[in-house]
């Protein structure tokens, strides 16, 4: 468990710290993988169905599993979580999701701040300003960039944190393209199971970060009509918890003079998101650090 620990705080260090490594996130493999596939399977009906995906995400995974098991226990372990923190890393993001908040920020005006928007959602995504719209984006960003593939690398390592990248590529990235529309579609529902168990937890932290009563009752809103298989509750607390934190705070920000001015209420929103969800990474480490800490006394 330490061993995961120091893995994660590595990959974050390395994204934030060597910038440049972040060009090594390039998914055009597993594009032409799946477009090599579709051409020696052409209108094979298992292939063209969502048990296709058994092809496309399972060898490569069964490989990388087979790999991991191999390095395992050698020379101390080292050879194993080198392999680890590559991988993280490797599947982190692909995108920083915290320089993107930035650039949304910082963009001089409307067209350039719709532009950097654009790069707050999946493939692109249909940008917009408004405030519940840019939180709902970073958070749900959260997800996929962050803590999706965090939580699965913490069960399962370097398989889970890829498979994670794989499923989310096959569902909304530019694999999607290649790939059989019923393949396609597996693949996002496979995506919507994996987020869902990460997003009750993000929600979860979320409560203890911010105002819990806020949070819970978005929650317990959501699920009014019954439990379903996606993360529209994490996005309802999350503009719950916004709003109440920005209604306890007068926000300015700096102009070219120097002059302090009112903030935008939608960046202001932006910045608060972005913030709550720093504050539930932090929360996840210290528990992971907790559960290190317990190991160690017993």
């Amino acid at each position: 468990m330490s061993a995961t620990l120091i893995a994660v705080v590595l990959a974050l260090l390395l994204g934030h710290a060597v910038q440049p490594l972040t060009a090594l996130r390039r998914y055009e493999w597993f594009s032409g993988w799946a477009r090599w596939l579709d051409a020696q399977l052409g209108d094979n009906a298992f292939w063209r169905g969502r048990w296709g995906l058994l092809l496309t995400l399972g060898v490569v995974l069964a490989l990388l599993g087979l790999f991991q098991l191999a390095l395992a226990g050698r020379v101390y372990g080292l050879p194993g979580f080198v392999f680890a923190v590559a991988v993280l890393f490797y599947a982190w993001g692909p995108r920083d999701l915290d320089l993107d908040v930035e650039a949304v920020i910082e963009a001089p005006d409307a067209e350039g701040k719709r532009a950097a928007a654009a790069r707050l959602h999946p493939a692109g995504g249909a940008p917009s300003l408004e405030g519940p719209a840019l939180v709902e984006a970073v958070f749900l960003g959260a997800l996929r960039r962050w803590f999706g593939v965090l939580f699965w690398f913490l069960l399962l390592g370097p398989v889970g944190a890829l498979g994670y990248r794989l499923v989310a590529l096959a569902a909304e990235g530019e694999t999607r393209q290649a790939l059989p529309t019923a393949q396609s579609e597996g693949a996002q529902w496979l995506l919507a199971l994996l987020n869902w168990p990460v997003a009750q937890l993000m929600t979860f932290a979320l409560a203890l970060v911010a105002n819990f009563d806020t949070v819970f009752t978005a929650w317990r809103e959501s699920h009014a009509g019954g439990v379903r298989l996606d993360a529209d509750f994490l996005s309802a607390a999350a503009r719950a918890s916004v709003d109440c934190e920005l209604a306890e705070e007068d926000a300015y920000i700096i102009d070219a003079g120097g002059q302090a001015q009112p903030a935008p209420p939608a960046l202001l929103e932006l910045r608060d998101a972005m913030s709550l969800v720093w504050r539930i990474l932090l929360l996840w480490l210290a528990v992971l650090a907790l559960f290190v800490l317990a190991g160690w006394v017993g």
